[in-house]
């Protein structure tokens, strides 16, 4: 993609109405727009970063044996009413009457019509486990929307139902989902950590959230400091191997971890002082193990082996999309802008031409931009026709992890400027080497 060409529309000043970093950097990026409280247009640059996380959730919910499927957003009333839930949801379910005066609702979750789904199509535990995905838009009505899509009215969230014939094999559902989530905010450069959690109008005794630290969280959090350096790193993980996954989550469930809602002071203080943090944290993602709450309402069985039906047993498990993107903002900025993590970056590598029109320094660009998107790579090229410091700003505010700089001079020497965003070192090298460079930094994203 050429900059000339792009729609960009960055903004040099901050706006009034950004309280915090994310919600002031998306808007300066030119990556949304508000339409209305807590409702935002996804411009290109932001629509482009919401996809890479969508496919890093799709490809990590696939990879753990989860199937994707899609369910609209607006839902009947009368599902919510066999739930019991129509009534206890409040006010931030958004209702709706059709023009056959039918009540209808923007769903804020799905569980009542994955509920219905499932009664209507299995019978039998022969056909268990199985666990249902979607990633789409939800809608709840919040009193007082802020901080951008950290806390808006309308989100894009991933929600899985977990279907199982026993509540052993429903809790390696929940472990199984744990440590999906987890390899999933780690291919993100986020640490997430797994908090047990209180939860909420969902239901259930079995909940942990998954927390960002990050000074703008609206959770306080409490936490061994050993609890950060955990991590999945490369290690493989076979989903069906129940002790495998379980010792995982005993691993990164261990140590003190816990929201405000749930901390329990006496047995915080057990653990060394010098270890004892307090923090803030976003909230991520969620996994529930609610057992048969809502199949028992809903009527959804299976026969079992010796033919007698029983009621399912079930959980949920969300992961905040676009509420992923403003965390990732949170934990990776400086002064000067957005520094993306590359597997979510909008674009691999930046190129700044520095005397555009000229014919060394254009071809140039032009073979760097050839020879990136050759190798499988989304260069974005600033071809605009302005002073050198207003691409290095355009550059260091939209956050692309890496940038190839050519000029004149160097070109003289037989060599580009490739600098990474997050330290600043920048290293002088021919055009063929910067564009192997670059090309190797991808290869385990």
């Amino acid at each position: 993609m050429r900059l000339s060409r792009y729609f960009l529309p960055v903004l040099k000043e901050n706006p009034a109405e950004a309280q915090i970093v994310s919600h002031r950097l998306m808007l300066r990026a030119g990556m949304i727009k508000q339409q209305a409280a807590g409702i935002y247009s996804w411009l290109p640059l932001g629509f482009k970063v919401l996809k890479r996380i969508e496919q890093i959730v799709h490809e990590e919910q696939i990879r753990a044996g989860h199937i994707p499927l899609l369910m609209p957003t607006l839902q009947p009333a009368d599902l919510w009413r066999e739930s019991g839930r129509y009534d206890d949801y409040g006010q931030e379910m958004l209702r709706i009457k059709d023009r056959h005066d039918r009540d209808m609702l923007y769903g804020p979750t799905n569980e009542e019509m994955i509920t219905d789904i499932f009664r209507a199509h299995v019978s039998s535990y022969k056909e268990l486990p199985l666990t249902l995905y979607h990633i789409q838009w939800k809608f709840r009505d919040e009193v007082r929307p802020r901080f951008g899509v950290m806390r808006g009215r309308e989100f894009y969230m991933k929600d899985g139902y977990s279907f199982d014939l026993t509540r052993e094999d429903a809790l390696h559902a929940y472990n199984r989902h744990m440590v999906s989530y987890l390899r999933t905010y780690e291919r993100m450069g986020l640490t997430a950590i797994p908090m047990r959690a209180a939860s909420g109008p969902i239901g259930g005794d079995n909940t942990h959230e998954f927390l960002v630290l990050a000074q703008t969280g609206e959770s306080e959090v409490f936490y061994d400091a050993k609890v950060p350096d955990l991590k999945l790193g490369d290690r493989e993980v076979d989903y069906d191997d129940r002790d495998a996954v379980a010792a995982i989550c005993d691993e990164f469930t261990t140590l003190y971890a816990r929201t405000d809602e749930t901390h329990d002071e006496a047995v915080f203080n057990e653990i060394p002082e010098e270890r004892r943090c307090v923090g803030r944290g976003i909230e991520v993602g969620q996994i529930f193990y609610f057992g048969t709450k809502y199949s028992e309402a809903m009527g959804a069985t299976v026969s079992t082996p010796d033919g007698t039906r029983v009621p399912v047993e079930m959980g949920s498990h969300g992961i905040g999309v676009s509420r992923l993107l403003g965390a990732l903002i949170e934990a990776n900025h400086d002064d000067k802008g957005i520094i993306w993590p590359e597997g979510v970056t909008p674009f691999h590598c930046g190129i700044v031409n520095l005397k555009q029109g000229d014919a060394a320094t254009d071809s140039a660009c032009n073979a760097l931009y050839k020879a990136l998107t050759e190798k499988g790579l989304e260069p974005l090229y600033d071809d605009r026709e302005e002073r050198a410091g207003a691409k290095f700003a355009t550059m260091d505010l939209i956050g692309l992890p890496w940038r190839i700089t050519v000029g004149p001079r160097g070109l003289g020497n037989g060599v580009v400027e490739l600098t990474s965003r997050r330290s600043g070192e920048s290293e002088e090298m021919s055009l063929e080497a910067a564009v192997a460079r670059v090309a190797e930094i991808y290869a385990n994203h």
